[in-house]
């Protein structure tokens, strides 16, 4: 505190000073080591290197020390962050290749599915393709026992009117005499 003191005293004459240079009319060097307190400017300039010294040495020891503390501290934080990159990019490694095997699979999956969905559509046209055969084979059998049973009738109709007219008593013996004989020559 006494240091402070004698300072802002040491200010004062020299303030004073200047105002009495500039009173008189000018600015001027006094070459007086006694009038310009020379001695006493380097009395406090000692006085504030020594006692400054501690003072300043230790609130400069004190923040080195917390400087130094910080660092470690950043230095910890880095090594830690280091970690942990090293930690995430590790699981977005396995992550990826999670990723790719299950792309693969489901690659896999989707080929097999796609190729089953073929064969069983090619088993469904197969199969319509034979039902198909089958109801033309059906309608075509159908068809032609229709025809046969028309052409029967109409056969028949046509022996019946010939038969009717062209067979009289005489022609129809012999007729069953012939089928008579066939019949018993069996």
């Amino acid at each position: 505190m006494g240091f402070f003191v004698l300072l802002a005293v040491e200010a004062g004459a020299i303030s004073s000073e200047l105002a009495e240079a500039t009173g008189e009319g000018g600015f001027g060097l006094n070459f007086n080591l006694l009038e310009t307190n020379l001695i006493n400017l380097a009395i406090v300039i000692g006085l504030l290197v020594y006692l400054g010294r501690k003072f300043l040495g230790g609130i400069l020891a004190d923040r080195t020390s917390t400087i130094e503390a910080a660092i470690r501290a950043a230095e910890e934080r880095r090594k830690d962050a280091a970690a942990a990159l090293a930690e995430e990019q590790q699981k977005l490694a396995q992550a990826q290749a999670e990723a790719e095997r299950i792309r693969a699979s489901a690659e896999e999956a989707a080929k097999a599915a796609r190729e089953a969905i073929l064969a069983q559509a090619e088993r469904d046209v197969q199969r319509v393709r034979e039902t198909a055969v089958q109801d033309i084979n059906t309608e075509q059998e159908r068809a032609i026992l229709e025809l046969r049973r028309r052409v029967a009738a109409l056969a028949l109709q046509r022996v019946e009117s010939q038969l009717a007219g062209n067979l009289n008593e005489s022609a129809q013996q012999r007729l069953i005499d012939r089928s008579i004989a066939t019949l018993g020559g069996r």
